[in-house]
């Protein structure tokens, strides 16, 4: 520890630190605009420079590491007039557009302007000007006149980010921040950007021009998109959701969210959005009711059902987002009508990995503890876009020294260095870890498993197993793609046997933004219940179906549309009227997460509880009130719940940590490899959710644009194709023409063709052998 003395202040700060360290320490607030916390120090802004005892001229805080007996004074004459110095040297070419400046009111320039800034300039030449950037349909950069030089955001991409999309041209008054050749951003971490610019350059697109900051009500929130379980403000404008940020939480997603949680409040706003209750009448025309009416008409219809065909014929099905609350409420309705045939889990598509499961799944560890491995093995998952945050943190780990390894089906660019991956067909995932399992195995001398006798491990394998065996704390995880695999129970099984070889943790990732809270709230299957799969390939009487679009959150889309068509009665709680349009016969509008109160439990098991941001969209009540309400029309007991919040405490009551188990009972195995070209299909960052469909700047996103055959070279070659030729491919379902693309990083006999898009649906599911010949 070095001792030194801050503004008559005396403190302790690690060897290595800076002066600006040292005065944060003890409270004292110098300063900045370049310097941030999670970035690497720039010094290039100058507005931090403190006057150090012994030294002939003012240093920069955040630059100048601290010594023993050093004697640093922050607000001295002589550091306030190098602060007020370089102050008026910034605001020299500044535009004087506060006043239609969307920073307006929250911008650190003009905060520290009124301290240090003067009160006229003496500078009368003309202002630089700065042409406007197109950075995409996020970001803006139409101001860039306002742009300081602190490179934040240059930094952040680099460093945070994992990709240089930012850059400076030119030199003194001439520099300016810009992309490569007129390239816009792609980064999923990209509006963090606005987030830290200092000043007005980049600002949010959506938002831009809609509200002044000091007439948006802050609201804390949690993101529901995915399993980090992300802390949000959601800034409120009336009963609107005006603007989305990050609230700090160091142990879940420090002071970042990713575009996903940032943008997609825009879907709240869409026209789709389903204002009041609605019955389809024996016309088949949808006839706007009353909230009495239709509660009715869902409690004849499920009791119809219930006495003509047995309450076996009742299924519940839910998305991945509803929140534990809404579960549990869902499960009790289905439960007390005599079923046990609900499920969350739309996309999964093993009938044996219920069985092999000894209690919820989870990541097997706190999030934070990402930063700490030495050796992670992540296997079958699009990490960067299914788990943005989780991926940022171990990008950060691996700058660190921290290993990544990688099983997968498509060998997307992580932007982060990997280690050692195999990548290989679907179908071969369970003989890729078998492999790694053995050469594991013969590397600490331990005897191979009996199941793996026959397995020879490959030059890739060997890799992966050399890296884990050098680990002190190694983890293996189980990606989105594993676990919706139709061999997702051996995956675990021999997954959790590489973790054991390895002395490691196992864990599993989790796809949805409430997975264990799903499990949690028995929204799964009990004994004799069928599973989604189950409930869509053999086609129930009835269903009720929350928050889920079934074409395109169910693994087979259109097997699930057909079951739902041909069903007596269904009915959908949903925020939005074309999810169910097609196939419903009652649509009930029910709240998404800024409109109720609820609980999502993340993949490392912490339960967090958020209130309603903005009123309800016309007659729309939150979900959980509703299937209350519907349990006292149906006469049925165990609905007097008053708030959600008593709801909440059944489900959770007696703890959450001994409920949660990575325990796979699972036998061994090989899995059953495939022989013709087989399917890779990638759920894209914004086509995830409902809410998220519905967001147009995230639409208008790169990541979201129209599927495409993608198969490596080696392929497209054996199959007499080239890139950019239209082809048909045809799954077990049906078919639909797509155009070729070269992309090296899918396997060998497999092509990627997204999921959750309405013109890949018609392929049926995710899985399996497909043909493709030219159009």
């Amino acid at each position: 520890m070095v001792e030194l003395t801050v503004d008559g202040n005396k403190v302790e700060v690690p060897e290595g630190s800076m002066v600006m360290h040292a005065a944060q320490k003890v409270g004292l607030y110098v300063p900045h605009f370049c310097y941030h916390k999670k970035l690497s120090i720039a010094a290039n802004c100058r507005m931090c420079l403190v006057e150090v005892e012994k030294a002939p001229k003012a240093l920069p805080a955040c630059a100048t590491p601290v010594t023993n007996g050093m004697v640093v004074h922050t607000c001295s004459e002589k550091a306030r007039a190098a602060q007020k110095s370089v102050m008026e040297f910034l605001l020299i070419n500044h535009p004087l557009d506060c006043p239609i400046c969307d920073q307006g009111g929250e911008c650190q320039l003009q905060d520290l302007a009124v301290g240090y800034g003067g009160s006229s300039s003496r500078y009368q030449e003309e202002k630089r000007v700065v042409f406007h950037k197109d950075l995409g349909p996020l970001v803006s950069a139409e101001e860039m006149s306002r742009c300081i030089h602190c490179t934040r955001c240059v930094r952040f991409g680099q460093e945070i980010a994992g990709v240089m999309e930012l850059g400076m041209l030119g030199r003194g008054e001439h520099s300016e921040i810009t992309t490569f050749v007129g390239r816009s951003i792609e980064s999923e971490l990209s509006g963090n950007m606005i987030d830290i610019c200092p000043v007005g350059a980049l600002t949010s697109k959506p938002f831009r021009y809609s509200a002044r900051t000091w007439e948006l009500a802050r609201r804390r929130s949690v993101s529901p998109h995915d399993s980090l379980g992300a802390n949000l403000v959601i800034q409120v404008k009336g009963d609107r959701v005006m603007r989305v940020v990050p609230f700090e939480d160091e142990a879940v997603n420090e002071c970042w969210i990713s575009d996903r949680d940032r943008f997609s409040y825009e879907g709240l706003n869409s026209e789709d959005r389903l204002s009041a209750p609605m019955i389809k009448g024996t016309d088949g025309k949808w006839q706007e009711a009353s909230w009495a009416d239709a509660l009715q008409a869902v409690a004849q219809g499920l009791s119809r059902v219930r006495d003509s065909f047995g309450a076996g014929q009742i299924g519940a099905l839910a998305s991945e987002y509803a929140t534990t609350e809404e579960y549990a409420l869902l499960g009790r309705l289905v439960r007390s009508l005599g079923s046990e045939n609900i499920d969350f889990r739309l996309r999964q598509t093993d009938a044996a990995f219920d069985a092999s499961l000894t209690g919820a799944p989870w990541l097997g560890m706190p999030i934070a503890e990402l930063d700490n491995l030495d050796r992670v093995l992540v296997v079958g998952s699009f990490l960067r876009k299914d788990h943005p945050l989780m991926a940022q943190r171990l990008r950060q780990a691996a700058k660190r020294g921290t290993q990544i390894l990688m099983v997968d089906s498509a060998a997307d660019d992580p932007l982060m260095p990997v280690t050692a991956r195999i990548t290989v067909a679907p179908s071969e995932l369970a003989r890729a870890l078998a492999e790694v399992a053995v050469a594991l195995a013969q590397a600490k001398e331990q005897a191979v498993p009996a199941e793996f006798a026959s397995v020879v491990p490959g030059d890739n394998a060997k890799a992966i197993a050399a890296s884990l065996a050098s680990g002190a704390n190694t983890a293996v995880l189980m990606g989105n793609l594993a676990v919706a695999s139709a061999q997702a129970s051996t995956l675990a099984a021999n997954g959790r046997a590489v973790a054991g070889l390895a002395g490691g943790k196992f864990g599993f990732l989790t796809s949805g933004g409430n997975t264990v809270g799903g499990y949690l709230a028995g929204a799964v299957p009990g004994k004799g219940g069928k599973n989604a799969a189950a409930m869509l390939a053999e086609p129930l009487k009835a269903y009720v179906v929350l928050h889920a679009e079934p074409l395109l959150d169910a693994d087979n889309g259109q097997q699930a549309i057909a079951a739902l068509r041909g069903a007596q009665f269904a009915v959908a709680l949903t925020p939005y009227r074309s999810a169910a349009a097609e196939w419903a016969d009652v649509m009930l509008p029910v709240s998404p997460f800024t409109e109720t109160s609820g609980t999502y439990v993340n993949a490392q098991g912490l339960a967090q509880s958020f209130k309603g941001t903005v009123a309800p969209f016309g007659q729309t009540r939150p979900a959980w009130k509703v299937l209350r309400v519907l349990g006292n029309v149906l006469h049925l007991a165990g609905f007097d719940d008053e708030t959600s919040e008593s709801v909440r405490d059944a489900v959770l009551a007696g703890g959450i940590e001994g409920r949660l188990s990575n325990d796979i009972k699972a036998p061994l195995g090989l899995g059953q490899a495939g022989t013709g070209l087989e399917r890779v299909a990638d759920v894209p960052i914004y086509r995830t959710d409902a809410m998220v469909r519905r967001s147009e700047p995230l639409q208008a996103a790169p990541a979201s644009k129209k599927p495409a055959a993608a198969m490596n070279g080696r392929t497209l070659t054996s199959l007499g194709l080239t890139a950019g030729v239209k082809v048909r491919v045809s799954g077990g379902q049906g078919a639909v023409e797509l155009v070729t693309v070269q992309d090296d990083a899918v396997a060998d006999r497999a092509v990627r063709i997204s999921a959750a898009f309405e013109n890949t649906a018609a392929l049926g599911g995710a899985f399996g052998q497909i043909s493709v010949e030219r159009a």
